[in-house]
């Protein structure tokens, strides 16, 4: 281990203070074989603290037991979570071969030391002892002891010696098979390209999509036009290109990544992850992994789950056959009677049906929603609503040039928080979005509130060599959707980083991202940002208008589609037997009722379904329609008293926000609403009505 400099020996940077602005991360320091070192480093630290625990001759207390695990961050705690954060990071958005090894290398060790602290007998009997026997404790404090000392239960601490070696296999090889996955789908997506050298087959695609198709070209060394798996590039192909057998190959590409006979095929992963979860909930007491997971969420158990889900079929199934006839109808208009329509149809007949109706599509939004213009509106809502303001700081060090670093700064002008921004798809990041922390917030031993450091991640249109980066509505949508966990990571204001930030209940966390979304169709936010890149003209009024009529368009369909994904995930963590069927077969089958149109057989969805087999959201999908509930029901308030209104947006801060996991979330949601959520906002604002007669499904309160 590196210690000293004196000798000329270089100094692990994740050794020392980081010596950067607000401690940030020192990428520009960081190398590859400082990881290895300072996790092996980490774990020695953590277990010379545990040992230092477990042989404390005073009684078990609070203090000098449960805050020794969550909270000594002056102490041996912080390099393994510093390294950690960082190398986690990484692996999503910015990695290469090497660092895939070393996660390979990496992941059985650590998950052996995860093992090692759940399943110390003498620390957990410490636990115990101040579990049953404690001083008076705040809510906050209650909060962190029953959560510590459930987490260990939850990890096997009550088993017998030999469950306990039986849990240690099956996790370990669940924590392989997930990095696997991951590696997996990363690998198959960035290895396809559609190289295009006659111009005759770009026809249907707008100028964006070409300019980008041939930057890409440009990058890779080759002539003429090359378009990705990567969402800025496969959308609007799937959306405007006239080539129907193109249309076809890029589907196809995209729905069986994953499936092919070679390495990155995850259909055996698939199957053994369900079965290892199974098993291991079996092993913890529980019927199956879907008991387990939902005792720690708001809906509570897998029929509740269930309720909502089908409350949602028998509300929107009616109109999304409707849309979906619509658009066939259509498609046969165009092409003839005779014409059946593909899935690699549906974008492109579904886009001119849109262009149809509200004499609208993506492209003519584009030159409103230009990046830089895009970013200031983002920051000026939440100016406007909290008060905070941001600023880049070039000296903060980041992983990748695309990064933007900012401090952002509360409305008193104290620091508040690190946002990092990570926009554009590239050959070593994962597909999607998402938020994460560097850093997470927490009050130390001396009273000072450590700020954290947050990162939202995206893949959005590049800017191209004719054009900066034109981003479509959806786009825009998905920024706001990860702002809006990013202003939860940095209004965190609470004792405990275990507890703070977006350390909640999963069908919670996402109700502030999807509130934040609501902005989207908001004319008032419009003004405020969306002008012509090059002519600096506000969008019309007439455009907005547009917007906001199309709102709903394929409203019912989007949201069986969610349905059909949560569906799917509580299918296969529902199992309480061993798991052997076809994996293809079994997707068609669970979320059959959900299915508005045609299946080929070949696709599959499972075996690139990161958010629940890599994800964490395993026996948890359904949280996005649980929060969406959530999230219209909270924005209502906000229409009700000005969608910029101050007091009610302090309000969500201070109750919502701010709170993180210290109390239970329809506690937290209740103080902030008054109530508990109905589901009417949400019908209303995707323009679903109520059936008349006999209905009994939505007229009910949704309890959430």
């Amino acid at each position: 281990m590196n210690e000293t400099t004196m000798t000329g020996q270089r100094i692990n940077p994740f050794f020392e203070p980081y010596n950067t602005p607000h401690d940030t991360v020192p990428f520009d320091k960081i190398k590859l074989e400082d990881f290895e070192e300072a996790f092996m480093e980490g774990i020695r630290r953590d277990n010379e603290q545990i040992e230092k625990t477990i042989n404390n001759p005073d009684k078990p207390t609070f203090d000098n037991t449960i805050i020794n695990a969550d909270d000594d961050k002056e102490g041996y705690y912080d390099l393994l979570s510093r390294v950690s954060a960082v190398f986690s990071n990484m692996l999503s958005a910015e990695t290469c071969d090497e660092l895939d090894a070393l996660a390979q290398k990496m992941q059985p060790i650590l998950t052996k030391h995860a093992n090692d602290v759940r399943l110390n007998k003498r620390l957990f009997e410490r636990i115990k002892a101040v579990h049953r026997h404690h001083r008076k404790l705040t809510a906050e404090e209650k909060r962190l002891l029953d959560n510590c000392y459930d987490g260990f239960v939850r990890s096997g601490a009550l088993l017998d010696d030999e469950g306990k070696e039986r849990l240690r296999k099956l996790t370990e090889e669940a924590g392989m098979l997930s990095l696997q996955f991951s590696q997996n789908l990363l690998k198959e997506n960035k290895a396809y390209k559609l190289h295009i050298t006659d111009e005759k087959q770009l026809e249907g695609l707008p100028d964006t999509a070409r300019e980008a198709a041939a930057l890409t070209a440009k990058e890779q060394g080759l002539d003429g036009w090359v378009f990705t798996l990567d969402y800025p590039s496969y959308s609007p192909f799937m959306t405007y290109a006239d080539d129907r057998e193109l249309r076809r190959q890029m589907y196809m590409a995209r729905n069986t990544v994953c499936t092919h006979d070679n390495t990155e095929n995850n259909i055996d992963i698939c199957k053994r992850l369900v079965n290892l979860r199974r098993e291991i909930a079996q092993l913890l007491g529980y019927k199956t992994y879907a008991e387990y997971v939902l005792k720690h969420r708001m809906a509570g158990n897998a029929r509740n789950v269930y309720k909502l889900l089908d409350d949602l079929i028998d509300a929107y199934k009616p109109t999304a056959l409707e849309e979906v006839n619509a658009i066939e109808k259509m498609a046969r208009k165009a092409e003839g009677k005779d014409f059946k329509m593909e899935p690699w149809d549906f974008s492109y007949y579904s886009h001119k049906l849109q262009l149809k109706k509200f004499n609208l599509d993506s492209e003519m939004l584009r030159p409103y929603f230009e990046l830089s213009n895009v970013i200031k509106g983002v920051f000026g809502l939440a100016n406007r609503l909290y008060g905070i303001t941001f600023k880049e700081n070039k000296d903060i060090p980041v992983y990748h040039p695309d990064v933007k670093a900012y401090e952002v700064f509360d409305k008193d002008g104290s620091y508040l928080a690190v946002f990092y921004a990570d926009f554009f798809p590239r050959k070593g990041k994962q597909g999607g979005a998402w938020m994460t922390e560097f850093q997470g917030q927490w009050i130390d031993r001396k009273g000072v509130n450590v700020r954290p450091h947050v990162s939202v991640v995206m893949n959005l249109t590049k800017p191209t060599d004719e054009k900066p980066a034109l981003l479509t509505l959806g786009e825009v949508e998905t920024f706001l959707h990860e702002f809006g966990h990013s202003l939860h990571g940095m209004f965190a204001n609470t004792r405990f980083e275990s507890l703070s930030g977006t350390n909640v209940w999963w069908d919670f966390v996402e109700l502030p991202s999807q509130f934040m979304e609501n902005f989207s169709v908001e004319k008032d936010f419009l003004r405020t940002f969306a002008f012509h890149y090059k002519t600096g003209e506000p969008i019309p009024d007439e455009l907005i208008s547009r917007i906001v009529k199309s709102r709903n368009f394929m409203a019912a369909y989007g949201c069986l589609r969610q349905v059909s994904f949560g569906l799917l995930d509580m299918a296969y963590y529902t199992k309480k037997d061993a798991f052997d069927d076809d994996i293809i077969t079994f997707e068609k089958k669970a979320w059959k009722k959900a299915i508005v149109t045609e299946q080929l057989p070949d696709t599959c969805m499972t075996v690139q379904f990161s958010h629940i087999m890599a994800g964490g959201y395993a026996a948890g999908y359904y949280s996005y329609k649980w929060a969406e509930v959530l999230d219209a029901d909270a924005f209502s308030v906000f229409k009700k008293h000005g969608i910029f209104n101050r007091e009610t947006a302090q309000s969500f801060r201070d109750n919502i926000l701010s709170k993180g996991g210290t109390e239970h979330p329809m506690t937290l949601y209740k103080r902030f609403r008054g109530g508990e959520p109905t589901i009417d906002a949400l019908l209303k604002r995707n323009g679903i009505k109520r059936k008349k007669k006999g209905d009994t499904t939505t007229k009910r309160r949704q309890s959430l």
